[in-house]
This record gives structure tokens, C-alpha cells and sequence, in this order.
């Protein structure tokens, strides 16, 4: 019996609700490594006797079948190969995505937009679920298009966080304006920040003092000021010593939309603490940075010519179209090798 097992044993002993959650988790989770490993080696298996097989028999129109079969195998065993790059302490965690709009007006705003399709797109590509936790709109433009000043995304699945945290920083977009009356270039910037949704048991850990909050409540709202609901259900957090804000407006009441954003404060809360101990660490080494907004970590161009650029690692391609349709996967896994 393993230990987590023995633990889970002695389950009518607890009285730790949070402990018996976490420990019931985890065991849930090793119990699926194991049977997707034995599902690999049987496929494996398999394919060796085929393989055997269509040698044997000379068999062409069998051996191509097993090439493909070969292929698949490869494919999955790459794709549980980067895991093991997500050994963080929150890896395996949901993730809350939020995306900023840079200067710029429309474009900045339109450029925005695009990356949340991006990245409800790349959900939707790995099995993920998803939903807009708060979403604050621009000015209409041409044609009453209208674009995204900022949005907050929750993304739920195994290992979403450890996937996205790398896309925390800024990407930039060069095209042809389509708010350009002259049809000139312009240059946009939006920066993504990804926190990990934390369990109750480590969200309890973080101490949040009453007085240090600022509540504010409004009418949620979506493009052309259609109201969502017309009660001030939507709220708006403000944590004082940090200056740090924010909202959720999704939920239909005011305690459900106060419970979201606590979430989300907490884990901005953890990370900032988490960023403040690296950069000391980096002062202490010697390390030196440009200010994030200037240090874009990923570039988009359409024009003059189509290519996805990871200033990171090197990482290019021309498929750019491909990219903005949620296929990150070359970019995320290099990435994860890098760090």
C-alpha cells in the first residue's frame, strides 16, 4: 500500500476537510499516470507484433497502417514527454489568464481580442474549459468594431498553468492597420499575465485584512452598453497596500462575483511575493532586466512578410495564421525545455 494510499485509510480519523481533498487529489491524479502508462505500453506492444507481422508476411498495406499507428504513439509520447518539464509547485493547477491592451487605441485594443481568441482556441485544442472571469471593452471604431481593453480568462485542466506560464509577458503585433484610413503599418502591444488558481487549503495562507480592501460594486456590461444583468452585481477589489485591482462580473450575484475576485487577488498576491524574492535573488547575482513593457517576449508580423518570432528561444515559424488559431504547442514546449 503507498503511503497516500495508507493516508486516505485512516479517512474517518480527519478532521482536516482540506488535507482529505488534497491527499484524495492526488491519489486521484497517480492513479491516471499509472493507467496512461500502461496504456502506452500495451499500444507498444501492439505494435511491435504488427510490426513483426507485416515483416513476416510482407504485408505493404499493413505496414503502412502500423507506420501511422507508430506516428500516434510518438505523437502522445511527446506530448507526456513536456510534462515532465512541470515539476512546479503549481504546475498541474487551472490557470487565470489576463490580457492587457497596450497603447494605442483601437489597434492595441483589436490586438487583444485576437489573443483571447488565441488562447480560447489553444483551450479548446488541449480539452481545456474556459470562462471570461471580468472583460472591459474600448471605444468603437470603424464600423462599430470594437475591441478589448482587458479581459480575464480561467482555464481549467490538468496542467494549464504549467502550459501557460510561460506566455506571462509581452507580445507584439506589426500589420497594416485596419484602422488606418492611409493603410500604414502600425505596431501593437498587449501583455498576457498568468497566475495559477489556487487550492483553498494554500489560498488560506494568504492573510488578506478586511481594512486593506476597497469594494466596489457596478452593472456588469458588454459591448454597446447592453447590460448584463441590471442589478450592481459585477465587483471591483482594490488591495490598498498594493494597489493591485480586481473584478469579476460573470457570476449573478454579488457574493459569488466577491468570491471570484478574491480568488484572483490571492493568487496576484502570491505571485507578486514570488516575483519580489526572484528579483532579489537576481540583484543579489547580478542579473539585470529591461522594463517588462519593452522586453516583448513573442512578435506576430504580418506585414511585410508572415512569421511568428519567440524572442526567447529562437522558436519561428511562417504559419502565422496557424499560430492565432491556438497551435502554441512548438513555442510552449520550448520554452518549458528552456526553463
Amino acid at each position: 500500500m503507498s503511503g497516500l494510499e495508507k493516508e486516505l485509510s485512516g479517512v474517518s480519523e480527519w478532521k482536516d476537510q482540506a488535507r482529505l481533498v488534497e491527499a484524495s487529489r492526488k491519489m486521484s491524479s497517480l492513479k491516471q499516470e499509472v493507467e496512461q502508462f500502461e496504456q502506452f505500453q500495451k499500444e507498444a506492444e501492439d505494435l511491435a507484433e504488427l510490426i513483426d507481422l507485416s515483416s513476416k508476411d510482407k504485408d505493404f498495406k499493413l505496414a503502412q497502417e502500423t507506420a501511422k499507428m507508430a506516428a500516434k504513439l510518438f505523437q502522445k509520447l511527446e506530448a507526456k514527454e513536456s510534462e515532465v518539464f512541470l515539476s512546479g509547485p503549481y504546475d498541474k493547477n487551472n490557470a487565470i489568464l489576463t490580457i492587457n491592451a497596450g497603447a494605442g487605441g483601437n489597434d492595441a485594443e483589436d490586438w487583444a481580442t485576437i489573443l483571447l481568441r488565441m488562447y480560447e482556441r489553444f483551450a479548446d485544442r488541449r480539452g481545456f474549459k474556459y470562462s471570461t472571469f471580468s472583460r472591459s471593452f474600448g471605444q468603437p471604431g470603424p464600423e462599430g468594431r470594437m475591441g478589448t481593453k482587458e479581459v480575464a480568462l480561467e482555464i481549467r485542466g490538468k496542467n494549464a498553468f504549467g502550459l501557460l506560464r510561460g506566455e506571462s509577458g509581452v507580445h507584439r503585433l506589426v500589420r497594416i492597420s485596419p484602422f488606418s484610413a492611409k493603410q500604414l503599418r502600425h505596431t501593437s502591444f498587449a501583455s498576457i499575465e498568468v497566475m495559477p488558481e489556487l487550492a483553498e487549503e494554500i489560498a488560506r495562507e494568504i492573510e488578506i485584512k478586511e481594512e486593506d480592501l476597497r469594494v466596489d460594486t457596478y452593472r456588469a456590461s458588454g459591448p454597446g452598453g447592453q447590460y448584463v444583468n441590471k442589478r450592481e452585481s459585477a465587483i471591483r477589489i482594490t488591495h490598498l497596500p498594493t494597489k493591485i485591482v480586481v473584478s469579476c462580473q460573470v457570476e449573478r450575484t454579488q457574493g459569488m462575483n466577491r468570491k471570484k475576485a478574491m480568488d484572483i487577488l490571492r493568487s496576484k498576491l502570491l505571485q507578486k511575493k514570488e516575483r519580489e524574492k526572484k528579483s532579489k535573488m537576481e540583484r543579489v547575482k547580478g542579473v539585470s532586466k529591461s522594463p517588462e513593457w519593452g522586453n516583448q517576449i513573442r512578435s506576430y508580423v504580418f506585414y511585410p512578410y508572415k512569421m511568428v518570432k519567440d524572442h526567447r528561444t529562437g522558436v519561428e515559424t511562417s504559419q502565422l495564421e496557424t499560430a492565432l488559431d491556438g497551435n502554441l504547442d512548438q513555442f510552449i514546449e520550448a520554452e518549458l525545455r528552456l526553463t
